[in-house]
This record gives C-alpha cells, sequence and structure tokens, in this order.
C-alpha cells in the first residue's frame, strides 16, 4: 500500500496495482460482485424466460384448445429440469469431487420438506393452462402479478423477514395497476377478465407465493448445500405427483393414443422454457430472494404485452397501459 497525503487532509490510503490478480474493484471485494453479476445474470433470464412463457402457451393452443395433455406436458418439465441438475451436478464431481454439500446421498428429515411445495407447484403449474380460457397472454401476466401480494405477506409471516415501507407502497400501487389494467371501457361489465379468471388467478396467487417462500426457506436452510442437489429432491417429487395426476387426469388418452399425441415444434419450446424458467427460479431464490423473483415477473408482463401486439394482435388499451406502468 501507498500513503498519499492530500492538501490540509488526513492520509489516505491507495491500493495499487501490483499484479492483475491482486486488483480488487473499486466499491467492494471481487466475490461481492461475482454474486452480483450472477444475481443480475439469473434475474435477466428469469424476466426473459417468463416473459415468454405465457406467449408459448397460448401458441401452442390450436383452434382454441391443447390437443397435447397438459399433464404429460407437466411431467416432461419435471424430468428435463432433473435431468439439467444432474447434469450439473456430474459436471461439479467430475471438476470438484463429491463432497457433503454436493453429494446427492442425504438424510430423511431433508428429504420429506420437498413434497409440499412440489405439490403446490403441481397444481399451480395444472391452473396456468386453464386460465387462458378467460384471458389472453398479457392479461394473464397481469394477474400473474397478483402473487407479489401474497409473496409479500407471507415473505413476512413465515420467514419474519419486515419489509420495506416502498415495498409495501409498491403493493399497493401493484393491486391498483391490476384493477386498473382490467378495467374494460367497452363493454357492460367492469373488468375484462370474468370471475372464474379472477378466481383461478387468486387460487394461483396464492399457490406460487406459499410455494415460492416455503421453498427458499429450505433452499437457504442450508446454504453451503449445491442448489442442483436442492433441485434433484425437489424435481423428483414433481415428477411423482406428475405422474399421479396423468394416471387420475389423462391416463384413457395416454394408452389410446400415445404419450407424445398433439406435441408439436411450439410443445417442445413451451416445455423447453418453462424448466429454464425453474432453474432460474430456484438459482434467483438461492442467491437473491422471492421479491427479486416476483418483480422480475412484473417486468416481464410489459415484454409480453408487446409481443403479443404482434403475434396474436392484442390492443394496447389504456387502462392496461396505465396498470402496466403502475405495476412496473
Amino acid at each position: 500500500m501507498m500513503m498519499l497525503r492530500a492538501y490540509g487532509q488526513n492520509p489516505v490510503q491507495v491500493p495499487y496495482a501490483s499484479s492483475p490478480s491482486t486488483m480488487v474493484p473499486l466499491g467492494g471485494s471481487t466475490g461481492d460482485r461475482s454474486k452480483w453479476k450472477l444475481k443480475s445474470i439469473v434475474t435477466l433470464a428469469l424476466t426473459v424466460l417468463t416473459s415468454s412463457q405465457a406467449i408459448l402457451i397460448v401458441w401452442s393452443k390450436r383452434a382454441g384448445k391443447y390437443e397435447y395433455s397438459v399433464t404429460t406436458a407437466n411431467f416432461l418439465v419435471e424430468a428435463l429440469k432433473c435431468a439439467l441438475s444432474l447434469a450439473a451436478l456430474a459436471r461439479i464431481w467430475r471438476n470438484e469431487g463429491v463432497t457433503d454439500d454436493n453429494r446427492l446421498s442425504t438424510t430423511w428429515d431433508e428429504v420429506i420438506v420437498y413434497p409440499i411445495p412440489a405439490a403446490l407447484y403441481l397444481i399451480k403449474n395444472l391452473l396456468q393452462y386453464y386460465i387462458f380460457a378467460y384471458v389472453d397472454a398479457p392479461g394473464y401476466q397481469i394477474l400473474k402479478n397478483l402473487n407479489i401480494i401474497s409473496t409479500g405477506v407471507l415473505y413476512r409471516i413465515m420467514l419474519k423477514k419486515k419489509l420495506s415501507e416502498i415495498q409495501w407502497a409498491a403493493f399497493v400501487l401493484l393491486s391498483a395497476g391490476c384493477t386498473t389494467a382490467q378495467l374494460n371501457s367497452n363493454s357492460d361489465r367492469v373488468l375484462q377478465t370474468p370471475f372464474q379468471g379472477w378466481l383461478m388467478a387468486i387460487v394461483m396467487a396464492l399457490l406460487s407465493g406459499f410455494a415460492g417462500v416455503y421453498t427458499e426457506a429450505i433452499i437457504k436452510k442450508r446454504p453451503s448445500r449445491n442448489i442442483n442437489v436442492q433441485n434433484f429432491w425437489l424435481y423428483v417429487f414433481g415428477m411423482a405427483f406428475n405422474a399421479i395426476a396423468i394416471l387420475v387426469q389423462d391416463f384413457d388418452a395416454v394408452v389410446n393414443e400415445g404419450f407424445f399425441h398433439g406435441y408439436s415444434l411450439i410443445t417442445v419450446l413451451m416445455i423447453l422454457n418453462h424448466a429454464l424458467s425453474g432453474i432460474a427460479v430456484s438459482m434467483v431464490m438461492k442467491y437473491a430472494d422471492n421479491i427479486v423473483k416476483v418483480y422480475s415477473t412484473s417486468v416481464a408482463m410489459l415484454l409480453t404485452a408487446v409481443v403479443s401486439v404482434f403475434l396474436f394482435g392484442f390492443h394496447l388499451s389504456l387502462a392496461f397501459f396505465i396498470g402496466s406502468t403502475m405495476k412496473a
């Protein structure tokens, strides 16, 4: 270190660059910068993936209905996420070896907590297909952001974390934005979305909020545990529950028409999108929190609306614009 004295001031220590390896970025350590960069990349990826999620679901319809089985699609999403987690672990084992934090073998007490969020995500993921009978892609993104409110409340109750006054004010604006964006001036009905759509949206928000906060608590309970191991066990239970859903809901269709009946390129892209989105969400929970996640999806709403104008002829009404601006 070298000492510099400015006129009339105390000595100030200034680091000098003896070599590139010893240089530390101003405003924080190299580790802090790396973590910030990782959070930014994951959050950006989640925003892009989420913005295209609703579009791909709507696009996968033919003549207004799903020709494929949504339960098989959800099963493949969980299977793909599980495979990607295993692939990431295999790379880590090859480069770093097997340790207590990245081995798959674990205790029953650690594993038993994963069925709860897996079951909640199953119901939430199935609902997101059926809600499109009542809303379009931008409308879905508007209603989906109700989970910011449920997440904020559950975040306070379950994780005992105090939210700032700015965050609570943002929740109030969000509620107002949701309502404003749904106003319908061209019909006798005040809101564009019918009661069934709102009911599904509220149930989805509660399920998503509870599952998200619960999953974050599980993931952060053991910070040193490799995220891919935690994801693996969550997705294994997700596959199990979705397999049950196939047996209950679409067993005859799968037996008679085949597992992949009605699949198209768009369906495959939608499954890939959902899988990557799920992994991005878990990484945001691991390295940031649920508040970052839900606000990322809020920004995705604007991207969805813009793309929907060109793909589906969506009309950007004044109410939608004002409501979206308030939410963003």
